[in-house]
């Protein structure tokens, strides 16, 4: 098998989940090489993720591993063994990898929650509104580059999976671009939050004792929870983080910032009495 020269993120993460199922049996690279009868640098490309697994294999480190969640082996069974090329693959050489991960990340996804603090998240952004976040980038864009942004952003807003979206008023009454486009955006955000799928909880200005505004998070649901995968925003681009002590902090964090947001209708009022106000 060829080896890979950029793993995605979501084969990465499945080296990772080997190499923890591996180091959690307190074994070597070298001991699981014996075991499968290859040499030492195969279990360390598989788990680097620049070589793929096969089911046969998978399944037998991890019974060498003594792994008994048969629901977690077969979920990555499945990240082995999928051979999705989604829409994103057209624009890989075009943009940065981080916006190719993320957009496999929401395809596979069971659920995704969203805290925003000054942004609404790209899944609910017009095209307006998006061109304006991406135009205020730092160096500044090309015109190609720009559009391939916003295209990709377009593209990529399908939402079949249950969503949650808790936002700051402060991102709401941002005007990232003029009184016409933020307005065109509220009330977008007013169609969507009618959707099933879909939940909105705004937190408001007038709260006592908020003290999360750094909370900002992108939770995406795995088919299991430990292969649940929280993004957050950093300097070069997007961190996938994966440790099940962040995600657990992770989910706590979201229900308490949850619990202090308002009700879904009465954040539908909201929006509604911002958007008149514009």
């Amino acid at each position: 098998m060829a080896l890979r020269s950029e793993p995605t993120a979501r084969q990465l993460r499945l080296a990772v989940e080997l190499r923890r199922l591996r180091e959690a049996a307190g074994l070597t690279a070298r001991d699981a090489a014996a075991l499968l009868g290859v040499t030492a640098p195969v279990v360390s490309q598989i788990e680097s993720g620049i070589a793929g697994v096969s089911e046969k294999r998978l399944r037998r480190l991890a019974s060498h591993y003594a792994c008994t969640d048969g629901e977690f082996i077969d979920a990555l069974v499945a990240m082995a063994t999928d051979r999705t090329r989604g829409w994103w693959e057209e624009y890989r050489g075009l943009l940065p990898t981080s916006f190719l991960d993320l957009s496999e990340l929401n395809h596979h996804a069971a659920f995704r929650r969203d805290v925003a603090i000054l942004y609404v998240p790209g899944l609910l952004q017009t095209e307006d509104y998006a061109r304006a976040v991406f135009s205020g980038r730092v160096p500044e864009l090309t015109e190609e580059e720009l559009e391939l942004r916003v295209r990709h952003r377009m593209e990529g807003q399908q939402i079949p999976i249950p969503y949650e979206l808790v936002i700051h008023e402060s991102a709401l009454r941002i005007r990232v671009s003029d009184r016409a486009a933020s307005r065109a955006q509220l009330t977008k955000l007013l169609d969507l939050s009618e959707a099933d799928s879909i939940t909105v909880r705004v937190i408001p200005f007038d709260l006592d004792g908020f003290s999360r505004a750094a909370s900002t998070m992108t939770y995406v649901g795995g088919p299991v929870p430990k292969l649940d995968t929280v993004v957050r925003d950093v300097p070069h681009g997007s961190a996938f983080i994966d440790s099940e002590s962040q995600l657990s902090a992770f989910r706590t964090r979201f229900r308490k910032v949850e619990a202090v947001s308002l009700a879904p209708e009465r954040s539908r009022d909201l929006i509604h009495r911002l958007t008149k106000e514009l």
